[in-house]
């Protein structure tokens, strides 16, 4: 038995939304930004498949992911089909030479360590870690602005 734990953060970025949106949709880039990613492989065979490696604090788990929902400049939405157990979505808004990125992130914990473990702790640990992979990109989209 599991449960699920969902955390949302977003993050305003000075950036027009096509230049959000390429910087994101490119998945093998994530580890530019996100602290504890540290490799995405788009499959060959499929591109709707990736492989995600996180490793933090000498912990490293991987997972198969599938995109389930594309919609260019608005969302990308992606559940786990092995590996750690995940799902979640990006969301991007247009607003008018600006963007709004907001990600939502949704993980299976297993019952027995949800209980051992203080939920609202994990849930803060995991949140700022979100939000600060979230500011790292408004910096990194800044700079490739910057550059374009």
């Amino acid at each position: 038995m599991a449960d699920w734990l969902e955390h949302s953060v977003f993050v305003e970025v000075d950036v027009p939304i096509d230049l959000a949106w390429s910087l994101w949709s490119d998945l093998e880039q994530m580890p530019n930004w996100m602290k504890w990613i540290e490799s995405v492989r788009i499959l060959e065979e499929d591109p709707e498949l990736s492989r995600w490696k996180l490793a933090t604090g000498g912990l490293e788990f991987s997972w198969l992911s599938r995109i389930v929902k594309l919609v260019p400049h608005q969302i990308i939405q992606w559940e786990s089909v092995d590996g750690l157990p995940n799902r979640g979505a990006i969301r991007f808004y247009d607003r008018k030479g600006r963007s709004t990125v907001k990600m939502t992130v949704a993980y299976s914990i297993p019952s027995l360590l949800g209980k051992l473990m203080d939920n609202l702790f994990l849930g803060r640990v995991v949140e700022s870690t979100i939000q600060a992979d979230l500011d790292r990109f408004r910096d990194y989209a800044l700079a490739a602005q910057r550059r374009q």
